[in-house]
């Protein structure tokens, strides 16, 4: 690709504000907008979706489990969908949380960040609780390809906070010392060249892990909305960091406005001027 995954995000951030819109058809939303609780239900309200936020957005996240809870068919409307987003312009952020042994996740790597893959995305997001080493084959097809991979380092859920929050023999805390690694893993494959920063992290918007702000990859910032962040937890972490590569991702709080399509814009508008 002719530009990082990196440069293309401090771009849309520069245009559209880190506003990244969720696509998140769980169960609930399908029924509040009248649709089956199907495929094509699913299929309908993202690409409903896109339609709806492209201009005022910049960045989509799709939530992979709410799809692949269809089968075959959830895949294939999920393939539709990422098409839809990438002709809209859009950066694709698939939000799979995988997370394995090296050999299993090379499968991870070539479904979600290969080229020719009708699954391929600008970045995913992995788990690196079985060891950061272990998605060597995820961070290095990223780096090839000029994508990016976000790890869940600092999540929005209070029930990870235990072990994240935990602290080694040295005093640092898991979640610092994940930071650290990822930030030296991205050194290594840049060896004497131009800085890729291709590897990020997840960090939910009330979070602030000792180190985010040397952290020198991009950054996911999750909870806002209906999980209870506002603008101005995501303006103090902002302040925190030493770049502008943040995407911000509110779902259901913009979903639910629908299902006519204006009101999802509208909703979308409000959270892209608060964002700002």
């Amino acid at each position: 690709m002719a530009d990082t995954f990196f440069e293309r995000l401090t771009a849309v951030v520069g245009t559209h504000g880190p506003i990244c819109v969720g696509l998140d058809p769980s169960s609930a939303l399908l029924e509040h907008w009248g649709l089956d609780d199907d495929a094509h239900g699913t299929e309908s309200l993202a690409r409903t979706t896109i339609e709806a936020v492209a201009g005022v957005a910049g960045i989509v996240k799709c939530q992979v489990a709410f799809f692949e809870r269809h089968g075959a068919s959830g895949y294939a409307a999920l393939e539709r969908v990422l098409a839809d987003a990438r002709a809209a312009g859009l950066l694709v952020i698939g939000d799979a949380k995988r997370g394995d042994i090296a050999s299993t996740n090379e499968g991870y790597a070539e479904a979600w960040l290969r080229d020719a893959s009708p699954l391929c995305v600008d970045a995913m997001t992995v788990s690196c609780y079985l060891g950061a080493a272990a998605l060597a084959p995820v961070f290095e097809l990223a780096h090839a390809t000029g994508r990016g991979a976000f790890a869940v380092v600092a999540s929005s859920n209070d029930e990870g906070r235990g072990l994240q929050s935990a602290r080694d023999a040295s005093g640092r805390t898991v979640e610092t010392a994940l930071l650290d690694e990822l930030d030296a893993i991205t050194r290594d494959f840049d060896a004497d060249g131009p800085a890729s920063h291709c590897l990020g992290a997840v960090v939910g918007a009330q979070r602030r892990p000792e180190g985010l702000a040397r952290f020198e990859g991009p950054v996911l910032v999750t909870g806002m909305g209906a999980q209870g962040s506002d603008a101005r937890d995501v303006a103090s972490l902002r302040a925190t960091l030493c770049h502008d590569a943040v995407a911000v991702n509110v779902s259901r709080s913009v979903l639910g406005a629908g299902p006519a399509r204006d009101a999802v814009t509208a909703a979308a508008t409000r959270y892209a001027d608060a964002l700002r």
